[in-house]
């Protein structure tokens, strides 16, 4: 089929699409196979081997040139690129390859590096996040072969599961290679099964421990318990002031904002929240602005003796790991500034605080206008059978794509994914709807015929 009857023919490519798939979905398993967790240094050969394996997969495309590079202590990434026709706008494809640590091997139903297919998914490590990301792209391409109708960068990243931590360096070294007009990142999720999305805000993150000290070493309790505070007691009082009696986070200076005019029905925030039936919701304001636009603060990890085998002492230091999500519009910087006054004033009885920040990441609001937006959303409605796309919030955290836009201000950032409600990524039976997969790739080259297009 020639070139001019892709570019206007949606049912020519869906056709194509769906003559492609098997051996694109072989590449993706393939891929999982590679235990790339980018988390675990005995596994680093592991995620080396994961990136030669994408830039084979470039090569056999005929792609103009394919490098794998890292920046200072980084992980490999994969760089490449094949040219358009003159004059054609130029996209940048995201996605990484390294996952997430598969924990625990019996809270699978299956190997987690041995991709199985159930009740329609495809269950193992990164079959979604996110090296679906990359067989989407790949697929997108495949439509076209060597009659792309935009010329196309790909950009593989290798760590993005442990904060990418050399991305602005290699944005910074390779700027002119990843330079363009479109960057398609493929790293979140649609609202639903059957309902695309545009992701157009996310929330920063400030993760930081916070320990507080009462005593130099344990005492006796009942000798000294009455008079002397012990850092249990003390760190609970700090916590507990970190919400106000609705649930709303208490700390003053934070900032909020309205989210879309989105309805999350109550079934299904009990069904994908995993929340016990009697549970009552955290907070005021709708569902969507409770995960997206405002800030939230949970503690994930506490040091403090065991109940099994405790004495009976004061103790004398506690640690907590706080992570508060950061709403768009508000910086990390001033998050984290708010939440150490907050602390400070909240320490009851003179105990010492100590506040040690582990990471933290900008928050993320896109405006989704212009011309490739307006392309995005044709081709999503197009690809989910009259389905409009809805622009969607993002509670968790992508800081990477604050750095894109500040690197590329030039570029229009379209945020997308293969995962759903159900993806389950990062958990135990991570998993990839293999329907709604087809309908990505779809949409991703119908994408590229409207950039061209237009």
């Amino acid at each position: 089929m020639s070139q001019p009857d892709l570019l206007t023919d949606s049912a020519a490519i869906r056709a194509r699409v769906d003559e492609l798939l098997p051996g694109i979905r072989r590449d993706l398993e393939d891929l999982v196979r590679i235990e790339s967790v980018s988390a675990d240094p005995a596994r680093a050969g592991e995620v080396r081997r994961s990136a030669e394996a994408v830039a084979e997969l470039f090569r056999a495309e005929r792609f103009d040139s394919v490098d794998v590079v890292s920046a200072e202590g980084g992980a490999p990434a994969v760089i490449a690129h094949k040219a358009g026709p003159e004059g054609a706008p130029t996209v940048l494809l995201y996605a990484h390859h390294d996952v997430q640590p598969e924990n625990d091997h019996a809270d699978w139903d299956s190997p987690p590096f041995e991709p199985t297919e159930r009740d329609g998914r495809l269950y193992a490590r990164g079959a979604a996040d996110d090296k679906a990301g990359i067989a989407a792209h790949l697929g997108a391409l495949r439509v076209f072969g060597d009659d792309l109708p935009v010329s196309v960068t790909m950009f593989i990243e290798g760590e993005e599961e442990v904060g990418s931590d050399t991305l602005p360096a290699l944005l910074a070294e390779h700027a002119e290679a990843l330079r363009a007009d479109v960057i398609v990142i493929a790293d979140s999720g649609n609202w639903d099964i059957g309902e695309p999305a545009l992701t157009t805000s996310l929330r920063g993150l400030v993760r930081a421990d916070v320990e507080v000290r009462t005593l130099t070493h344990a005492v006796h309790s009942g000798m000294w318990g009455g008079l002397v505070p012990d850092a249990l007691i003390a760190l609970s009082r700090v916590i507990a002031s970190l919400h106000d009696d609705a649930g709303d986070v208490a700390i003053a200076g934070l900032v909020s904002s309205p989210a879309a005019d989105v309805t999350y029905p109550e079934e299904r925030l009990r069904a994908e929240s995993g929340a016990v039936p009697g549970i009552t919701w955290m907070g005021t304001g709708s569902a969507v602005e409770r995960l997206w636009t405002k800030p939230s603060l949970s503690i994930t990890g506490l040091d403090a003796p065991k109940v099994d085998g405790a004495s009976n002492t004061l103790v004398p230091a506690a640690r907590a790991k706080i992570s508060l999500r950061v709403a768009p519009g508000d910086t990390a910087d001033n998050a984290l500034a708010c939440l150490r006054a907050h602390l400070e004033a909240h320490t009851p009885w003179g105990a010492e605080l100590t506040l040690t920040v582990v990471d933290t990441g900008e928050p993320t609001r896109i405006d989704a206008t212009g011309p490739a937006y307006d392309a995005a959303r044709a081709a999503f409605a197009e690809a989910w059978d009259g389905t409009e796309p809805i622009d969607m919030g993002v509670g968790g955290s992508i800081p990477f794509i604050a750095e894109f836009l500040e690197a590329f201000p030039e570029a229009s950032v379209l945020v997308t994914g293969v995962e759903d409600p159900d993806t389950r990524a990062h958990g135990a039976n991570e998993g990839l709807h293999l329907a709604e997969f087809e309908r990505v790739v779809l949409a991703e080259a119908l994408l590229l015929a409207r950039l061209a297009q237009r």
